[in-house]
C-alpha cells in the first residue's frame, strides 16, 4: 500500500464510509504478480483464491493474465461471475464430493487433484472430461502452516496410485505438491522437486506421461514492512526445475504473497482505560474480524498510529467483541490515542478478510478499492 498516497485520507476515507476499513490497492496486486512471474519465468502462476477471494483481485489477475487455483463451489462462482475462462483454472482440493466435480465440470474446469485410491475413484464416471494431479505430501516442520499434513500420499505411495489411475483409464497429467504457507526458505522446495523428478523419471520409465509439476504455494512475505526479495528466493527453485526435461510444464499456486501486501486496515479507538500501568485501547476491529490471522494464520501484523504524536505510553490494543482473547497487542507503546484516533494494520490482504467473521454481531470491515498507480483516481469502488 502507497503510504504517502493514503495517509493524509484516512480520516477522510472513515468519515465518509466509517470503520473499520480495509484498503485494497490493485497497484499491489499487480506489483507482487509481476514480481514473482518474473522471478519464476517458466511458471504459470494459478492465483490461490483461499487468502483473499476478492472480485477486484480476480479482475486485476485476470488483466495480467494470470491463471486461477479454485478449490470451492464458491470459488467457481468467483471466477465464472469475472469471466475467467475455465481453461486457466485448476480445481485443486484433494477430497471432494461428486457434486463438487460435477459443479467445476459444468463451468469447464477439468482439471482436478486426488491423492489416495478412494478419492480417485470418484472421477471414474467422469475419466474421458478430467486431467488429474497426483498430491505428494512433503512435511515441512519449519513452517508454521504446514500444508502436508492434512493432504497428499508419501513419496512412496506415488507411483502405485499413478499406476492405479492408469489401470482406471483416468489421465493423471503430472505431481503437485505444497511444502507449507509463509516458509522461511526454499530448501522444501527444492528437495520436493527433486523427489517429484524422481518419481516421474520412474513413472516414464514404466511408460506412464506425467508431464506436469505443481510446485504448489508457500512464497513468503514480509510482515515486518521491508521489501522481500522474492528473486533471491526463488533461485534455487529456478535451479531445481531447470533439472526438469523441457517438455514438462511448471505450474504454481500463489496466494498469500500476491494477496498479503495489497491491504491495509483501518481501525478506529472506540473507548480506552487505565488498567493497572497500561492504557486499553479498545478498537472496533480485532481477533474476530481482521485480525484474526493473528490466531489462525499465526502471523503478528505491523501496527502504527500515523496521526497521532507525542509521548509513548505501554499500552494494549483490544478487539471489541465481549471475549477477554480479543486482544490484538499487549504491551505495545503507543502515543495517548483519543476516542476516534485511528490506528492502521499493514500486511493485511492475505487470510484477513477472508476468514474473519462477525462475532458478537460485530460487522466484517467494508472494503475500499484503491489504485496507487492511477495519479488522481484513489477510491475507485467500495466492496
Amino acid at each position: 500500500m502507497n503510504e504517502t498516497l493514503v495517509a493524509q485520507d484516512y480520516r477522510q476515507l472513515v468519515e465518509q464510509f466509517g470503520s473499520p476499513l480495509l484498503l485494497l490497492d490493485k497497484a499491489a496486486v499487480r506489483k507482487q504478480y509481476r514480481a514473482l512471474a518474473a522471478a519464476l519465468p517458466d511458471v504459470r502462476l494459478h492465483y490461490a483464491l483461499k487468502p483473499l477471494p476478492h472480485e477486484a483481485v480476480v479482475s486485476v489477475l485476470k488483466e495480467e493474465g494470470a491463471c486461477f487455483d479454485l478449490a470451492t463451489n464458491g470459488e467457481v462462482d468467483l471466477v465464472r461471475s469475472q469471466g475467467v475462462r475455465p481453461g486457466r483454472c485448476i480445481h485443486t482440493h484433494p477430497i471432494k464430493r461428486d457434486s463438487d466435480i460435477r459443479y467445476a465440470l459444468e463451468y469447464g474446469c477439468t482439471v482436478f487433484v486426488y491423492d489416495n485410491p478412494l478419492e480417485l475413484e470418484k472421477f471414474l464416471p467422469y475419466k474421458d472430461e478430467v486431467k488429474l494431479l497426483l498430491r505428494v505430501s512433503f512435511p515441512n516442520p519449519e513452517t508454521k502452516v504446514d500444508l502436508s499434513k492434512k493432504f497428499g500420499c508419501t513419496p512412496e505411495q506415488a507411483l502405485p496410485l499413478l499406476q492405479l489411475a492408469h489401470a482406471k483409464g483416468i489421465k493423471v497429467m503430472g505431481l503437485s505438491f505444497h511444502v507449507g504457507s509463509q516458509v522461511p526458505h526454499a530448501r522444501r522446495h527444492v528437495q520436493a522437486i527433486d523427489a517429484c523428478r524422481e518419481i516421474m523419471e520412474q513413472a516414464w520409465e514404466l511408460g506412464l506421461k506425467p508431464w506436469v509439476l505443481d510446485i504448489g504455494g508457500g512464497f513468503p512475505v514480509d510482515y515486518e514492512g521491508g521489501e522481500f526479495d522474492i528473486d533471491g528466493f526463488c533461485a534455487p527453485i529456478r535451479e531445481a526445475l531447470a533439472k526438469l526435461p523441457a517438455t514438462v510444464q511448471k505450474i504454481a499456486e500463489p496466494g498469500r504473497f500476491i494477496s498479503a501486501p495489497a491491504m491495509t486496515s483501518v481501525s478506529s479507538v472506540m473507548g480506552k482505560a487505565h488498567r493497572g500501568d497500561k492504557i486499553w485501547y479498545y478498537l472496533d476491529d480485532g481477533l474476530y474480524g481482521s485480525y484474526n490471522g493473528q490466531l489462525y494464520d499465526h502471523v503478528t501484523y505491523p501496527v502504527s498510529t500515523p496521526l497521532a504524536r507525542g509521548e509513548l505510553h505501554n499500552s494494549v490494543l483490544s478487539g471489541p467483541t465481549c471475549d477477554s482473547v480479543d486482544v490484538i497487542r499487549d504491551g505495545i507503546m503507543l502515543p495517548d490515542l483519543a476516542i476516534g484516533e485511528l490506528v492502521v494494520g499493514r500486511v493485511m490482504g492475505a487470510y484477513t478478510w477472508a476468514s474473519a467473521s462477525t462475532f458478537n454481531f460485530f460487522p466484517k470491515a467494508n472494503i475500499l478499492i484503491l489504485d496507487s498507480s492511477q495519479k488522481g483516481q484513489k477510491m475507485v469502488a467500495v466492496a
